[in-house]
């Protein structure tokens, strides 16, 4: 690669760390500055978050990334599963756990942006573990990275150029749905909570669905447990937490022996699937048949079932389940006995009809679009490394 110059990551950036002004100290707080953390960092770019900080808070505690900054998260739980990385749209503040990158030369910064998610594999190589799933980078190792670039602005910008038209179509994807739900749960929130009639009636979850619970095998008994793709997946609480409505990827899998061994509930394809423990909440349908661990529970239709799973998903992603608490700790306080109670409206044939006729070609696009991510973000994850390094060269 004669047009290609070969160095290490350290001569190319400079780092930034971030950091958090205290929380006893409200004047720092509520500002119109959006603090960055590592829940904030789901997609490719970042603007905005649930936290914003002051201009007081900004000189006391933290520092400001510009437009196009690079956001790495270096310290935190799920590492190993995941390294954000993203772009900054607009002036944003961080956390200590994040590293702000920014090129000395600006004309390379996307380029490195494109170059660091083509090289998660490397990342991975330096990542130390501290704890379970937990991880963190030595910069001097960050620094340290070898790093090829083109020489010839026109090669690296037509690479850049290829790079940023798949990552803007997943993210695209990504807030056509994030909008597509939103809009679901305001109606369901408008005709089902605001507007509900008195004469409507409830039943208990119990009911109108049969309500299962997975089960996880002896973790001290690997032979259960697999990564391979061709048995079973086994949905956990953080699966829930990173796929999108319809889940469709799982971290784990289990064999279809462990599946017998312990009778296992099989989940259907299309089942609404809820967390009621340690993280109660998160709520997901399934694109495939699955299996889940004992922290979830799903949702078999009857013939008798009154509403559809678009209902159902909406009615379990909108419910307060702080109410079903009966001590201080949401965490601990609830039980599969808890959810089977839960009292569901049951709304008027013709409501739940046309509420139907809506909502399912809303979700319909919804796994369209998750549809498309996966087969975008493959080719991402196999074309960017050969772009990034040369392997898969454009002309100059």
């Amino acid at each position: 690669m004669s047009e290609w110059k070969e160095c290490k990551l350290g001569e190319l950036i400079d780092l930034f760390s971030g950091g958090t002004p205290s929380k006893e100290n409200h004047s720092y707080w509520e500002g119109n500055i959006p603090w960055i953390s590592a829940k904030t960092m789901t997609w490719h770019k970042v603007s905005t978050s649930d936290l914003n900080i002051s201009e007081e808070g900004l000189r006391n505690g933290t520092r400001l990334a510009n437009v196009n900054d690079i956001l790495l998260l270096v310290r935190g739980s799920g590492l190993f599963n995941d390294i954000p990385i993203c772009i900054v749209e607009k002036p944003v503040t961080f956390n200590q756990d994040i590293k702000a990158i920014r090129a000395k030369n600006p004309e390379h910064q996307e380029f490195l942006y494109y170059w660091l998610h083509s090289n998660k594999k490397g990342l991975y190589e330096i990542l130390e573990e501290t704890g379970i799933g937990a991880g963190k980078f030595d910069t001097e190792l960050l620094k340290d990275l070898d790093i090829s670039m083109p020489i010839i602005d026109s090669e690296r910008e037509k690479i850049v150029a290829i790079a940023k038209s798949i990552f803007d179509k997943i993210d695209l994807l990504h807030r056509q749905n994030a909008t597509l739900e939103a809009m679901a749960e305001t109606l369901f929130r408008q005709w089902f909570v605001e507007e509900a009639k008195e004469d409507w009636e409830t039943k208990q979850l119990k009911e109108v669905t049969d309500i299962g619970i997975g089960r996880t095998p002896p973790r001290k008994e690997s032979q259960w447990f697999s990564i391979d793709q061709n048995d079973v997946k086994w949905i956990s609480i953080k699966d829930m937490g990173s796929d999108g409505v319809f889940i469709s990827k799982t971290s784990e899998y289990l064999t279809r022996h462990a599946i017998q061994r312990f009778n296992i509930p099989v989940i259907s394809r299309h089942t609404v699937v809820l967390s009621f423990k340690m993280t109660v909440g998160r709520v997901a349908i399934t694109s495939v048949e699955m299996l889940s661990n004992e922290a979830i529970a799903h949702f078999k239709f009857k013939t008798i079932t009154p509403f559809t799973k678009e209902y159902l998903y909406l009615f379990l992603k909108t419910y307060k389940y702080d109410l079903l608490g009966s001590t201080s700790s949401i965490v601990t306080s609830i039980n599969s006995a808890m959810i089977k109670e839960m009292e569901i409206l049951i709304p008027d044939n013709q409501t739940m009809n046309e509420f139907k006729e809506i909502t399912e070609p809303v979700f319909f696009k919804i796994n369209h679009n998750q549809i498309q991510i996966r087969t975008l973000t493959t080719l991402r994850d196999t074309l960017l490394p050969k772009l990034m390094s040369g392997e898969v060269r454009v002309e100059g």
